[in-house]
């Protein structure tokens, strides 16, 4: 017969009732005394209404909702199955009444009672949290930008918090994973149902080398239009300043700024081109809050505002490893000068055969190589930087100037645009 559940057990099973956001959660803790006295008075008969009343106290309402109550009675009288689900899903639990519960996170309006963890808790207390968000349809530039300033935070000594969302949010969690630090991804979904399925190694790869990923939903949660905006303040709180790389209008990475300004937080926005969509949300969010939202100017430049000591942070995951130059040189002058062509924006065979001079067989050969070493990656037809290539910075590489090869008919791909250069090209590095 399995052990009737913990106190932080019984705060999580409580997290799984769909409608029970913190404050009906802090009415009912308020009124009962604990999570295990909650579960214990809602299994007694006729206890739903009761339930119910501590929840819109705690709501700040008149009236309860019977429903409600009558689904936490349901689980009191019977939580061997949840409490199944969240022990078979291995996680760890972290509640309000923790000392280990995020101070930064622990200071915004209704913070999560609850927050399941894989990872090591270390980094949601790291000195410096630093949120870098965005589209989840980035241009390559927008993609290269978010790797770098990703890299060059984590190099320097600041922690990468971002929402594990393809695009923007996956390069930054990437690219400091790549550097073999710490990064917090936040979930907009429970641990076994993680979202999206693509970035199931990402969120891998981040508890290997010393990052945590967390949610506030339990871990049969599926996603759904609202826990993204309930993500993201998660996001902004758990850090110190949040960066908007690239956003539409309409984009779920705007909430997460002005979440950062409602919680009193710093933020930032890479500015773009004017006529780009996915730059329009960042130019927005600068009108909206004028000397408010901060201008990225460049990776240097943003490291001298965030406070960030440029010297190299030591990665306690493994043994320091050869540059990336040196990388390269091993790999061969040929992958040299095909990674500078993928870092200049070139993403067709076509392009990146005009760009370095070689054949096609030899460009082809050697993008498959540089795929081996984890440096490029390949997407219909399309070729772009990955790994530490991607988070290299700006001007780090340089193809040499080369004449098209004679008779050789080259064509721009549509939409193609090279990377949105910041001013201030040193690397920080």
């Amino acid at each position: 017969m399995a052990a009737p559940p913990s106190e932080r057990e019984a705060w999580a099973l409580l997290l799984s009732i769909d409608g029970l956001g913190p404050a009906g959660f802090g009415g009912l803790v308020s009124t009962f005394g604990s999570g295990g006295e909650v579960l214990a008075a809602a299994a007694r008969p006729g206890a739903s209404r009761a339930i119910a009343r501590a929840v819109a106290a705690g709501q700040g309402r008149q009236v309860g909702d019977a429903d409600l109550g009558e689904r936490i009675v349901q689980l009191a009288r019977d939580p061997g199955p949840a409490l199944a689900i969240l022990r078979a899903a291995d996680v760890d639990i972290l509640t309000l009444d923790d000392r280990g519960y995020p101070a930064r996170l622990r200071s915004i309006a209704q913070p999560p009672p609850v927050l399941l963890l894989r990872g090591d808790v270390r980094a949601l207390s790291a000195p410096r949290t630093i949120a870098i968000v965005g589209t989840r349809r980035p241009t390559e530039g927008g993609r290269l930008v978010a790797s770098r300033i990703a890299s060059a935070i984590s190099r320097s000594g600041g922690v990468v918090v971002s929402g594990l969302a393809v695009g923007i949010d996956g390069a930054a969690h990437a690219a400091a994973a790549e550097e073999r630090l710490a990064t917090i991804a936040v979930l907009g979904s429970g641990h076994e149902r993680l979202y999206p399925r693509a970035h199931r190694r990402l969120a891998r790869d981040i508890v290997a080398t010393g990052g945590i990923v967390i949610s506030e939903r339990f871990p049969d949660g599926p996603p759904t239009r609202g826990s993204f905006p309930q993500r993201n303040r998660l996001i902004s709180g758990l850090a110190d300043v949040t960066i908007v790389v690239e956003a539409g209008l309409q984009s779920g990475a705007l909430i997460t700024g002005r979440s950062a300004l409602g919680q009193g937080r710093e933020c930032y926005v890479v500015p773009g081109p004017m006529d780009e969509p996915r730059s329009a949300g960042c130019l927005a969010l600068y009108r909206e809050y004028p000397g408010l939202v901060r201008l990225v100017t460049g990776i240097p430049e943003l490291l001298a505002d965030l406070g960030l000591d440029r010297d190299a942070t030591p990665s306690p995951n493994g043994p320091p490893r050869p540059s990336l130059e040196a990388h390269l040189v091993e790999l061969g002058p040929t992958a040299r000068d095909v990674a500078a062509a993928l870092i200049a924006g070139n993403g067709t065979l076509d392009d990146l055969v005009a760009a370095t001079g070689h054949e096609s067989a030899t460009v082809l050969g050697t993008i498959t190589l540089l795929e081996m070493a984890g440096l490029a990656t390949s997407t219909y037809g399309r070729y772009r930087a990955a790994g530490r290539l991607a988070s290299s910075a700006d001007g780090v590489l340089r193809a040499p100037r080369r004449s098209r090869p004679p008779g050789r008919a080259t064509r721009p791909a549509a939409g193609s645009r090279g990377p949105p250069e910041l001013p201030g090209r040193t690397s920080p590095c």
